[in-house]
């Protein structure tokens, strides 16, 4: 296709000042050339030649994005955190933590979705940063999205081997040896550091099902996807069965006081201090949504899709997480709740065996469903850096028979079978957080950035509220949940954007393809053509 005329009229002159790799000018200092070139924004008409020339099959429909979404959603959120940030933090409150968590998280898919009907190509938030803030954000966020998928994948995995080993507890009585279901390695906070767990070796169920999923993700997106539908059908009708049969034994006497008191002064210890605490707990179990955006060159019709999808499984988790909490904090006196399967402590209070072993399958079809959508992100933002030259080209590489970047979804699936392997599930969980908020950060800033910069471009959904209340509220709010975060996360999440910086410091920042296109301006700086007239690079090594 040709460059269309969205690109040539809508984006402003000055915008996009180097986005087809402008040299350097004859006067230009070399630290504002460099400086110019990490900001270097991609071109919208670029993203769209990128789309067209994608060998990724375009199979997924409205109704398997939101599936995708709420495979991802709905996880340990439901069947963990509830419980616990109502015991610790809430209360029965827990109910309007979850309202205020899910307005923050509906920020973040309005600007998502308004995002992805602009720029439908695969990368998520990685893509959105690159043609708004510049190709050095585009990686520290690419960079930082592939920790948050991998290692959350991975914490999830172990909580997956943790219901696996109860399911067969409660089923059969059978007792599973935990030196093959538990992570060999402990982090022990009061010395910051990492032990060795005495008769546990590897878990094996959490790395088998992350290597099975890997298989299914490599055979192609549309299998994944039914095999996630069918996942996430039964994991949903468990839940709708919980809440309504759970609703028969709700005692009203559970509910009082509603706002437990804040007796000790600590900020997460009840009150309405603790209802914002346990918010900043539960936000996480709304993550997930962002991994439909990482289909969008798989979609049919991305433009319209991708808004049904990211908001369609926000809305239908947010429910059904408000409508558990009210049945759950009913059933079960809140000071009971502190437990990893607080579900299960309601189901056995309810005393039907069957309902039990029913949430713990459903609990285990939830977990598989988390655990295939942040596989099927995570390879994608590999997949989408590798196509603009900021990894190897085989990074890249798509099946010639399923037609999936198959390279990328293996070596991101062993990956994250070691990492649930061998590591504890609190360590995982806390560097999944800070990447998280970031992304949502950035994706707001870079709507509102588009909305000032480039306000004529084509939007077949926009964000209600005028130019800047979605993305300034939205960014105000992932700041105040990113500031509770703790400072182990924190300092993993530098160690890791340092390596990241290494690594585009020295193969990147010389591999990219606009940094290519920009050498060979240079090289042939003495013909006269228009910059912006170069749609391809001339193939030719960086000196």
């Amino acid at each position: 296709m040709a460059e269309n005329d969205i690109t040539k009229s809508a984006v402003p002159t000055g915008y996009a000042f180097w986005t087809s790799g402008k040299p350097k000018q004859p006067n230009e200092i070399n630290w504002k050339y460099h400086l110019r070139k990490l900001l270097t924004v991609k071109k919208f008409s670029d993203l769209e030649n990128d789309q067209e020339k994608s060998g990724l099959k375009r199979s997924l429909n409205a109704v398997d994005l939101t599936m995708i979404g709420i495979g991802a959603i709905i996880g340990t959120g439901i069947f963990v955190l509830t419980g616990q940030a109502a015991a610790t933090k809430a209360g029965p409150a827990i109910v309007v933590s979850f309202i205020i968590s899910g307005i923050a998280a509906s920020f973040a898919a309005l600007s998502y979705s308004e995002m992805a009907s602009m720029i439908p190509i695969a990368g998520s938030a990685y893509t959105y940063s690159y043609a708004t803030m510049g190709e050095l954000i585009a990686w520290i966020i690419g960079w930082d999205l592939i920790l948050e998928y991998a290692v959350s994948a991975a914490a999830v995995a172990i909580g997956w081997s943790e219901y696996f080993v109860s399911f067969f507890q409660d089923a059969f009585g059978v007792e599973l040896n935990p030196s093959w279901t538990s992570a060999p390695l402990k982090f022990t906070t009061k010395t910051q550091s990492f032990e060795l767990v005495e008769g546990a070796y590897f878990n094996l169920l959490a790395f088998l099902i992350v290597i099975i999923l890997t298989a299914i993700l490599t055979i192609g997106i549309k299998e994944s996807a039914r095999v996630n539908a069918v996942i996430v059908a039964y994991k949903v009708f468990v839940v709708i069965l919980f809440i309504i049969i759970g609703a028969i034994y709700v005692n009203p006497q559970n509910y009082q006081p509603f706002v437990p008191p804040n007796t000790t002064g600590r900020w997460d210890d009840f009150g309405v201090s603790g209802i914002f605490s346990a918010a900043t707990t539960v936000f996480f179990a709304y993550i997930g949504f962002d991994a439909v955006s990482t289909t969008a060159q798989e979609c049919r019709n991305p433009q319209r899709d991708m808004p049904l999808g990211i908001i369609g499984s926000l809305v239908i988790c947010s429910v059904l997480y408000i409508a558990v909490c009210l049945v759950l904090t009913g059933i079960v006196p809140y000071q009971q709740l502190n437990t990893g399967a607080p579900i299960a402590v309601a189901t056995s209070k309810i005393g039907m065996k069957w309902l039990s072993i029913a949430i713990d399958l459903g609990a285990l079809a939830g977990l598989t469903s988390v655990i295939l959508c942040m596989l099927m992100g995570q390879p994608r933002i590999f997949y989408s850096m590798a196509n603009d030259g900021l990894f190897p080209a085989v990074a890249a590489k798509i099946h010639p028979r399923f037609q999936t970047p198959y390279v990328t979804i293996m070596i991101t699936g062993f990956f994250v079978a070691v990492l649930a392997a061998i590591f504890p599930i609190a360590v995982l969980a806390e560097m999944t957080s800070v990447g998280t908020l970031f992304a949502f950060f950035l994706v707001h800033i870079g709507v509102m950035i588009l909305r000032i910069k480039a306000p004529e471009i084509p939007r077949q959904f926009k964000a209600p509220g005028g130019t800047y209340f979605v993305p300034i509220v939205g960014a105000l709010l992932t700041v105040l949940l990113l500031a509770t975060a703790t400072k182990p996360s924190i300092e993993r999440l530098f160690g890791w954007m340092a390596i990241g910086l290494l690594i585009y410091a020295f193969y990147g920042r010389r591999n990219s393809k606009l940094a290519r296109r920009a050498a060979d301006l240079e090289f042939n700086d003495g013909n006269k053509e228009d910059p912006n007239d170069i749609k391809e690079p001339i193939e030719k090594p960086i000196p």
